[in-house]
């Protein structure tokens, strides 16, 4: 994982969200999904490969 900040692409707010304070995604490139707070959109970002964003998103539905 690489932590980074600031992008052009367009961030998308969970579905989750009950009070529309969750996580945000986009995707830079085929290649990599970022992630960050939506309560603190200027802090840290998660970025994932495409194989590990998959898995993370599979897993998570059998919780």
């Amino acid at each position: 994982m690489v932590h980074q900040r600031g992008s052009l692409a367009e961030w998308t707010k969970s579905t989750y969200s009950a009070n529309g304070d969750c996580v945000e995604v986009r995707t830079d490139r085929a290649t990599a999904i970022s992630v960050r707070d939506s309560k603190n959109p200027s802090g840290p970002v998660l970025n994932f490969d495409s194989k590990a964003w998959k898995t993370f998103v599979a897993d998570s539905g059998r919780l």
